[in-house]
């Protein structure tokens, strides 16, 4: 393990730009915006303020669409600093937590919402005490950007967070209480199914505490890489939803991966007990992202 960027605030989503950089989203309070980070890890340059965020994607133009938990919506932020609050509203209502997102091959944008403001979900700087058995209402949504609208595709979920599309172009989604990862059928880009379980991260051997599967990503050869929250390591997943591997993170609170350019094999994790991004040497490297369409 190598540390990539130091001194971030609560950093999570790192995602590579066309140019080798990258940008980030911070979630600590006094810097919660999106972050651009020179490509060898030298330097970064907060380019927007939004508040929360939780997580970003980028398009095919450039610019980072963002999960805003505070308040609620989905921003679009351009990278000279630009933010729009792009939508706040689904067919269900209001959005609560958005989470994590992605492109689909078709260029509709996937995002979870966790199911529970932000408010309700951190009570006096910690995360409540009832988190196990708490009242969620995790939601999927597909945001069709030049309709300017936002179906959910799935709700009940008990925190819905990471969110990925699969070599296999199925949709991918866990949910972090239960430690559940599901998989959506997808044609064309489009969820079609309802969700079936694919695998359930959690380790056996555990003291205690809040965990569970955060921000997760693919390589090109079919296996499935996600952080765990609060166990401090990124597990590996078979094509079949089995555990294989796990890599122990220098902190306890992993957050997302990215695999770095070129098929580069490295594997870029945002912590945020230590505020930096890690990086990781791996045998594998990153499915490339699709981009959606630039607006």
């Amino acid at each position: 393990m190598a540390i990539f960027i130091d001194g971030l605030g609560a950093p999570e989503t790192p995602r590579l730009r066309p140019d080798g950089s990258w940008l980030c989203v911070e979630m600590a309070p006094d810097r919660g915006g999106v972050a651009h980070i020179a490509a060898d890890g030298s330097a970064v340059t907060r380019i927007a303020r939004t508040g929360c965020p939780n997580g970003l994607c980028i398009d095919g133009e450039g610019v980072a669409w963002v999960a805003e938990t505070s308040p609620p919506a989905l921003l679009r932020v351009t990278m000279d600093g630009i933010v729009e609050t792009f939508l706040g509203l689904s067919d269900v209502g209001q959005f609560l937590l958005p989470n994590d997102l992605c492109f689909s091959s078709c260029g509709l944008l996937y995002m979870t919402d966790s199911g529970m403001l932000m408010t309700d979900w951190v009570l006096n700087g910690e995360i409540r005490p009832d988190w196990a058995s708490a009242d969620f209402d995790g939601r999927i949504y597909e945001i069709d950007l030049a309709q300017k609208t936002a179906r959910a595709i799935d709700r009940g979920l008990r925190f819905a967070n990471g969110i990925a599309f699969g070599p296999d172009g199925h949709l991918y989604a866990n949910e972090m209480i239960t430690g559940n990862v599901y998989r959506y059928a997808c044609k064309d880009g489009r969820v079609l199914g309802a969700r079936k379980f694919f695998a359930n991260v959690l380790s056996t051997d555990w003291g205690g505490g809040f965990r569970g599967p955060d921000g997760m990503g693919f390589s090109s050869d079919g296996r499935l890489w996600c952080t765990v929250y609060g166990e401090g390591n990124v597990a590996v997943l078979s094509a079949e939803g089995e555990v294989t591997a796990r890599i122990p993170t220098a902190g306890n609170a992993p957050t997302n991966v990215a695999f770095g350019a070129n098929n580069e094999k490295r594997l870029y994790v945002s912590e945020h007990q230590h505020g930096r991004i890690e990086v990781f040497c791996v045998d594998a490297s990153g499915l490339r992202l699709n981009t959606g369409p630039g607006m």
